[in-house]
Protein backbone atom coordinates (compact mmCIF):
# COMPACT_ATOMS: atom_id res chain seq x y z
CA UNK A 1 0.00 0.00 0.00
CA UNK A 2 1.11 3.18 -0.82
CA UNK A 3 2.43 5.94 2.04
CA UNK A 4 -1.10 8.17 0.71
CA UNK A 5 -3.86 7.63 -1.89
CA UNK A 6 -3.11 8.85 -5.47
CA UNK A 7 -5.15 12.51 -5.94
CA UNK A 8 -7.14 12.80 -9.07
CA UNK A 9 -8.87 16.10 -10.37
CA UNK A 10 -11.64 15.40 -12.26
CA UNK A 11 -12.32 18.43 -14.81
CA UNK A 12 -15.17 18.88 -17.45
CA UNK A 13 -18.08 20.95 -18.55
CA UNK A 14 -20.81 21.13 -16.05
CA UNK A 15 -22.85 20.20 -18.73
CA UNK A 16 -21.50 16.82 -18.09
CA UNK A 17 -22.52 16.49 -14.10
CA UNK A 18 -23.86 12.88 -13.98
CA UNK A 19 -20.91 11.51 -15.89
CA UNK A 20 -18.29 13.87 -13.41
CA UNK A 21 -20.62 12.40 -10.63
CA UNK A 22 -19.89 9.13 -11.90
CA UNK A 23 -16.25 9.30 -12.65
CA UNK A 24 -15.66 10.28 -8.90
CA UNK A 25 -17.80 7.40 -7.74
CA UNK A 26 -15.19 5.10 -9.40
CA UNK A 27 -12.48 6.51 -8.54
CA UNK A 28 -13.33 6.88 -5.03
CA UNK A 29 -14.43 3.45 -4.68
CA UNK A 30 -11.19 2.32 -6.33
CA UNK A 31 -9.13 3.80 -3.15
CA UNK A 32 -7.93 7.70 -5.34
CA UNK A 33 -8.40 10.55 -3.27
CA UNK A 34 -11.02 12.83 -5.92
CA UNK A 35 -11.22 16.72 -6.20
CA UNK A 36 -13.70 17.67 -8.22
CA UNK A 37 -15.65 20.75 -9.79
CA UNK A 38 -17.66 22.36 -7.26
CA UNK A 39 -21.31 22.26 -8.01
CA UNK A 40 -24.31 25.40 -7.76
CA UNK A 41 -27.57 24.30 -8.16
CA UNK A 42 -28.75 27.79 -9.27
CA UNK A 43 -26.90 30.00 -11.97
CA UNK A 44 -24.31 31.73 -10.87
CA UNK A 45 -22.57 35.15 -11.49
CA UNK A 46 -19.57 35.62 -13.63
CA UNK A 47 -17.35 36.96 -10.25
CA UNK A 48 -18.95 33.54 -8.67
CA UNK A 49 -17.52 31.25 -12.13
CA UNK A 50 -14.16 33.73 -12.01
CA UNK A 51 -13.52 32.64 -8.69
CA UNK A 52 -14.61 28.85 -9.12
CA UNK A 53 -12.28 28.34 -11.77
CA UNK A 54 -9.51 29.95 -10.00
CA UNK A 55 -10.04 27.67 -7.27
CA UNK A 56 -10.18 24.67 -9.55
CA UNK A 57 -6.73 25.95 -10.78
CA UNK A 58 -5.42 24.86 -7.28
CA UNK A 59 -7.62 21.65 -6.99
CA UNK A 60 -5.15 20.83 -10.05
CA UNK A 61 -2.26 22.07 -8.24
CA UNK A 62 -3.21 19.36 -5.41
CA UNK A 63 -3.73 16.59 -7.75
CA UNK A 64 -1.46 13.69 -8.89
CA UNK A 65 -3.24 13.89 -11.94
CA UNK A 66 -6.06 15.13 -13.99
CA UNK A 67 -8.74 13.29 -15.35
CA UNK A 68 -10.97 15.05 -18.29
CA UNK A 69 -14.39 14.08 -18.56
CA UNK A 70 -15.20 14.88 -22.06
CA UNK A 71 -18.51 12.65 -23.51
CA UNK A 72 -18.31 12.50 -27.12
CA UNK A 73 -15.15 14.12 -26.93
CA UNK A 74 -16.36 17.48 -26.14
CA UNK A 75 -14.27 20.19 -24.37
CA UNK A 76 -15.17 23.13 -23.16
CA UNK A 77 -13.51 26.82 -22.77
CA UNK A 78 -12.96 26.42 -19.13
CA UNK A 79 -11.82 22.43 -19.47
CA UNK A 80 -9.32 23.77 -22.24
CA UNK A 81 -7.73 26.52 -19.98
CA UNK A 82 -7.46 23.47 -16.98
CA UNK A 83 -5.76 21.49 -19.62
CA UNK A 84 -3.11 23.30 -20.85
CA UNK A 85 -2.50 24.75 -17.39
CA UNK A 86 -1.97 20.94 -15.88
CA UNK A 87 0.31 20.69 -18.92
CA UNK A 88 1.84 23.68 -17.99
CA UNK A 89 2.61 22.45 -14.65
CA UNK A 90 3.32 18.91 -15.90
CA UNK A 91 0.46 16.98 -14.21
CA UNK A 92 -0.32 14.10 -16.34
CA UNK A 93 -3.27 14.21 -17.98
CA UNK A 94 -6.32 11.58 -19.30
CA UNK A 95 -9.62 11.15 -21.12
CA UNK A 96 -12.73 9.88 -20.61
CA UNK A 97 -12.92 9.77 -24.15
CA UNK A 98 -9.89 10.39 -25.48
CA UNK A 99 -10.95 9.68 -29.58
CA UNK A 100 -9.49 13.37 -30.64
CA UNK A 101 -6.95 13.64 -28.48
Amino acid sequence: MPDRSEIVCICGSTRFVDEMRAANRDLTFAGVIVVAPGEADELITNEQKVALDALHLRKIDLADRVLVVNPGGYIGESTSREIAYAHATGKPISFTDPSDQ
